[in-house]
């Protein structure tokens, strides 16, 4: 049994976020987990709302309320809507605990210890109308890289370059557009990346297994045009965690808190150190999942993150742990994604244009959702989200392969047999070759779902419930079973077993509809088919089952239409 750490990157806590979010990580994420989980493996998946910084306090200030408070209503709301859609993390935290107060002051400190932190007094964008310092993300203007006219004080999002506020031209607050702008000297921390970038390039070089997304970014932030930055991990803001060494104060940083990119990836270890509290368990239950001298060296620590994501974590949280000095686990394998536009164009929050998790909860269950996402994950690159194209892909995969199959052997079973599977014949030479491809076939999704490789084993997985249906056309035991009942016994015990194993093996993908085919089946063994030739005999003769209420119905043009016309957000 392996143990298996998985961390999805951690939305901010300023809003609903849009699909396109969701299968850039926890989606993806929670897919592994579930896989991994069923497969016996010791899994750990930690995600949690990262809430410090310009977005919570904007967004905040414009719901007018206290920031401590919208932060706290809008964790629920997160924590509830990943709920709707099965994610199925162990623990879903804060970025605000006490844990990750703590633990980001403990590595502030050790940092400070090896040399690794030093002061700078900088000139700083102080907004005078505002009457405050405009760190990072309050300051929009034009990328002096690429001439995007809405990047922000710490990154260009059309371009992803690197950048400080002073770079951008045209510079405006985000909290009144005032530009009434002006320079003011500042001191913050700066961690010194720069005297790690030898140990991070070692290090990045040795992962050849990470995906070429993941690969090229680091090594493109490791080494472009000036390369590897020494960056400010402090900032000039009221809500955030107190800028501590350790547990003691930090001599002229008084009011001044961590920088959110410094303390957010934190909150992968104290979310776990959360969960350990929640269940009432000591430090050596969290510890083991990242300590390698309490038994994290035989754990395996998967990241989950959309592209932008991605420098962060190759090279920022990385620092953070490698220059510590400290025996904390590292990311073994790091899967990035591109990202998912909508309908010929790109999500937006401010124009209402797309569908967001909650709205595509409130239309259609989550399983239609996580199949098509999965499905169509944007991993080599960016996919687009069309309305045509999720109906067809619900109307064709879910209702007319599985959906179908599922239906068409329990009604034909129940007005042929009664409710419980009969028990004539044997198995023949049909059977026999569908369990042979099946078992070739179900070791090939096993692969490339232990390979991350999201999209082909959704393909995968479609093509084992298209080889029953194929199966059940050309054996016809609605036809055999007028020359020939007994064969045609032997034909639907061996398809009540195929709905079984696709419920195990569609568990990780479509989890609601996996458990409607069991409760239908009266059966509560979720154990994996290591044996294909066992798994068809699992289900014996005698053995109850219900007809279930349709395992997924159809999108009609009318809702098609309907939805699009409503998710198109406003007009220019």
């Amino acid at each position: 049994m392996a143990r298996i750490l998985i961390t999805s990157a951690i939305p901010y806590i300023n809003g609903i976020k849009h699909l396109g979010n969701l299968v850039g990580s926890q989606l993806p994420a929670d897919l592994f987990a579930r896989y991994n989980r069923a497969r016996g493996h010791e899994v750990m998946f930690i995600c949690a709302t990262d809430e410090h910084g310009t977005p919570a306090e904007l967004a905040a200030a414009k719901a007018g309320k206290p920031v401590a408070e919208y932060c706290a209503e809008m964790h629920e709301v997160q924590a509830e809507i990943a709920r709707g859609f099965r994610l199925s993390f162990d623990h879903f935290g804060r970025s605000s605990s006490a844990r990750n107060h703590h633990l980001t002051q403990h590595f502030a400190g050790v940092l400070a210890e090896q040399g690794l932190i030093r002061e700078v007094t900088e000139k700083m964008i102080f907004s005078v109308d505002d009457n405050r310092f405009l760190p990072d993300r309050y300051i929009e203007g034009t990328c002096p890289n690429c001439g995007f006219d809405s990047a922000r004080g710490d990154q260009c999002d059309n371009c992803t370059k690197q950048l400080d506020p002073t770079d951008l031209i045209n510079p405006r607050s985000t909290v009144s557009g005032s530009t009434n702008l002006e320079l003011r000297e500042t001191k913050h921390l700066y961690l010194m990346q720069r005297a790690l970038k030898d140990k991070l390039e070692a290090w990045i070089d040795s992962k050849s297994d990470w995906p070429i997304l993941t690969t090229s970014i680091a090594k493109k932030w490791l080494n472009d045009g000036d390369g590897l930055q020494d960056r400010g991990i402090t900032r000039d803001l009221h809500w955030g965690i107190p800028v501590k060494k350790g547990d003691q104060p930090w001599p002229g940083m008084e009011g001044k808190v961590f920088y959110v990119w410094f303390d957010a990836p934190i909150e992968y270890i104290a979310g776990t150190a959360e969960w350990a509290d929640a269940n009432g368990l000591g430090d050596e239950a969290w510890q083991r999942w990242w300590r390698t001298d309490k038994g994290a060296s035989d754990v395996t620590y998967y990241q989950f993150m959309g592209k932008d994501n991605v420098p962060f974590h190759t090279l920022s949280f990385p620092a953070t742990i490698l220059g510590s000095g400290e025996p904390w686990k590292l990311v073994d394998y790091l899967k990035s994604f591109n990202y998912l536009n909508y309908d010929g164009g790109q999500f937006s929050t401010s124009r209402g244009r797309g569908v967001f998790m909650d709205q595509a909860l409130s239309i259609l269950p989550a399983d239609y959702w996580r199949w098509w996402l999965l499905s169509h994950a944007p991993e080599t690159s960016d996919a687009e989200f069309t309305w045509e194209n999720f109906q067809a892909s619900v109307n064709k995969d879910l209702a007319d392969v599985l959906g179908n199959l599922v239906s068409r052997v329990t009604k034909f079973a129940k007005s042929k047999f009664g409710d419980a599977i009969p028990e004539g014949g044997e198995f023949g030479p049909q059977e026999a070759a569908l369990i042979a491809d099946l078992g070739a076939r179900v070791r090939e999704y096993e692969t490339l779902m232990a390979q991350m490789e999201v999209r082909k084993a959704a393909a995968e997985l479609r093509a084992i419930w298209v080889v029953g249906n194929e199966y059940l056309q050309s054996a016809a035991p609605w036809t055999v079973v007028k020359t020939d009942p007994e064969r045609a016994q032997a034909m639907i015990r061996l398809s009540f077993n195929l709905i079984r194993l696709y419920a195990v093996l569609s568990s990780p993908f479509i989890p609601d509809a996996a458990q409607t085919m069991m409760t239908a089946l009266g059966c509560a063994d979720w154990s994996w088919p290591e044996d294909i030739a066992h798994a068809m005999r699992v289900l014996e003769a005698g053995h109850g089952f219900q007809v279930p209420e349709n395992l997924f119905r159809k999108i009609t043009d009318e809702e098609r239409s309907d939805w699009q016309t409503r998710f198109a957000g406003k007009r220019d």
